[in-house]
C-alpha cells in the first residue's frame, strides 16, 4: 500500500484516481504530477515500485495539500469574517455564500428544519 502525504492510497485503483484520494489534488494536478514522477497514470497503486512512489513523493512535495491546504482555507474564511465583509457574514450565519436563494432549499448550509409552531386561533 502506497503512503503518500499521510493518505493510504487505494492499491486496486488506477494512479491518477488514487491520487484523488489526497486533499487537494483534483485529475488534472494528479495527471501532472505522474507525468514529472515519470509514472505512467494507467499504471495501478499495486504495481508501483519504489522507484515509482519516490518520485511521486517527490512531484506532490511542490504542492500545498493536506493540512497545510486546509489551514490556509480555513484562514481565509477568518480573514472574510473579520473585516465583516458579505462573504464573512454569510459563513457567520451559516448561510450560502454564492447568491443562492435560501426560501425553500440551502439545507445543506442551514441545518436540519427548526419548526416553529403557529399562533392557535381564538375561538368565538
Amino acid at each position: 500500500m502506497a503512503r503518500i502525504s499521510g493518505v493510504d492510497l487505494p492499491k486496486q485503483k488506477r494512479g491518477v484516481i488514487a491520487l484523488t484520494y489526497i486533499f487537494g489534488i483534483g485529475r488534472s494536478r494528479a495527471r501532472e504530477i505522474l507525468a514529472k514522477a515519470g509514472v505512467d497514470e494507467n499504471t495501478k497503486v499495486q504495481d508501483w515500485d519504489d522507484d515509482a512512489i519516490a518520485g511521486i513523493r517527490d512531484a506532490v512535495s511542490y504542492f500545498k495539500i493536506e493540512g497545510e491546504l486546509r489551514s490556509e482555507i480555513q484562514l481565509h474564511i477568518k480573514r472574510l469574517m473579520d473585516i465583516g465583509c458579505y462573504r464573512g457574514i454569510r459563513h457567520r450565519l451559516g448561510l450560502p455564500l454564492r447568491g443562492q436563494r435560501t426560501k425553500n432549499n440551502s439545507r445543506t448550509r442551514k441545518g436540519k428544519r427548526k419548526t416553529v409552531a403557529n399562533k392557535k386561533k381564538v375561538t368565538k
